[in-house]
């Protein structure tokens, strides 16, 4: 049966296009507007790793200029540093949107997971448009704080899933809304990456000294202080809760982005985490070794009610039947399955997206291209701000989609409770509720 393709779908799951930008000096536009006559003046906080890729692509643009580089730690800013010489140089992200907030127009924030929200508020507040990396948020309750401040000053963001950009995930939207495999019943989603620490837990209580380029505190940030551990960092605090979101959260918005958009998901109604080995209270600031989390969605709209089991870590994908032996799992993606057969792809936006078995794929007679096809992620946000307009993966799409790894983070916490949601708060669960809003260290509230 085909299904009928609804305007948000067809859109992306953007909000509504934010008001036409005429050609006009931008002292009259305000604070964080650009016209299409200027250059957009870009600063970079946590420039290095993915950072370093995000000012790379975004420089490529035709009239868009670095003008600032904000890092805690100078080791890893370096390669950027290097890159854009020219630009003005800060540990703390506060001084440089407190002291310098008109010298730019826009942020890309790609620290740690804890300080995203921090970040990217004060970007918000002052103004500025907003790329975050993923996930978007360390808690629920930041991520709905900057879906709140984003629309309150209309601002043009985007989240780091770059896949949302690529052709492979309209392809597979496009598959989906045709009815390539009838209605989809249930989802076997994940990634095999560990970031457990469990078997590290003994070292923390070494103590080694603060190597020298990094401000250890500005990189703890908002979270409850601790002492300076290599384990920690520069990629090691995916593994641990006050600072990362574990597996779930490091993929999710990769790999659960093509159904999330497809299937028209929106919030699960029941969460429920299960994990070998793995005991909350003594090993509650890591992650297991592996997770299975089973979320239920309740029918919304034309599509039925559907399961969705995310597998990470040690927990395989289960192979389906239809599988052809000779075909391998993905190490990140998703198995989508329908009345009428099944898709599997890997991560980033639906990569080498294919129906199975093959002589279903090979009789499949493909639909006509609906959606638009982007020239990149970066470029799709740097376009919005000079169109008008909102970015695809914007974070009225990205934040409830970063929510469903938060909620898979709570439930690990709460290991076989079935957590009742609806879009929250959670039913009957102080506990649970208390978990969407951490305690913020002294002077880092938000």
């Amino acid at each position: 049966m085909t299904r009928k393709i609804s305007r948000r779908q067809m859109i992306g799951g953007t909000a509504a296009a934010l008001a036409g930008i005429s050609i006009v000096p931008r002292h009259v536009l305000g604070l964080g507007q650009v016209p299409p006559s200027e250059i957009i003046r870009v600063a970079g906080i946590g420039v290095g790793g993915q950072g370093a890729g995000d000012l790379a692509a975004i420089a490529g643009e035709k009239d868009v200029k670095i003008v600032a580089l904000c890092d805690v730690d100078e080791r890893r800013g370096d390669e950027s540093f290097k890159k854009f010489p020219e630009a003005k140089r800060y540990k703390d992200f506060r001084k440089l949107i407190d002291d310098h907030q008109q010298d730019f127009d826009a942020v890309v924030v790609a620290t740690p997971d804890h300080t995203h929200a921090a970040a990217a508020l004060a970007a918000i507040w002052a103004g500025k448009h907003v790329y975050c990396e993923k996930p978007m948020a360390h808690s629920i309750f930041e991520v709905r704080e900057m879906m709140r401040a984003a629309a309150a000053k209309n601002v043009v963001t985007q989240l780091g899933n770059q896949g949302h950009s690529f052709e492979s995930i309209r392809v597979f939207c496009e598959w989906i809304w045709d009815g390539a495999i009838g209605e989809v019943h249930t989802i076997h989603a994940g990634c095999n990456a560990n970031h457990s620490k469990i078997g590290e837990l003994a070292k923390l209580k070494e103590k080694p000294a603060v190597p020298a380029g990094l401000d250890w505190d500005l990189w703890v940030g908002p979270a409850h202080y601790r002492a300076y551990h290599p384990m920690y960092l520069p990629g090691n605090w995916r593994g641990w809760m006050p600072f990362g979101t574990g597996t779930i959260g490091d993929w999710t918005c990769h790999v659960l982005d093509p159904v999330f958009w497809a299937l028209d998901l929106g919030a699960p109604s029941t969460i429920r985490a299960e994990a070998k080995d793995y005991d909350p209270k003594k090993h509650g600031e890591t992650f297991p070794m592996g997770s299975v989390i089973t979320y239920q969605f309740a029918q919304r709209g034309t599509r039925g009610p559907l399961k969705l089991v995310w597998h990470d870590g040690v927990e395989s994908l289960p192979r389906p039947a239809e599988l052809e032996p000779e075909r391998k799992l993905p190490e990140a993606g998703a198995i989508v399955l329908g009345t009428k057969g099944g898709i599997m792809y890997g991560s980033h936006g639906a990569t080498g997206v294919r129906i199975f078995p093959e002589k279903k794929m090979v009789a499949y007679k493909q639909p006509t291209k609906r959606l638009p096809r982007l020239k990149g992620h970066q470029q799709d946000w740097i376009s919005a701000i000079r169109e008008g307009k909102q970015a695809g993966s914007n974070f009225n799409y990205g934040g409830p989609l970063t929510e469903i790894a938060l909620l898979g983070v709570i439930a690990t916490r709460l290991l076989g409770q079935e957590l009742k949601w609806d879009g929250g708060p959670f039913k009957k669960n102080d506990e649970a509720n208390a978990m969407m809003k951490p305690e913020f260290r002294r002077g880092w509230g938000l």
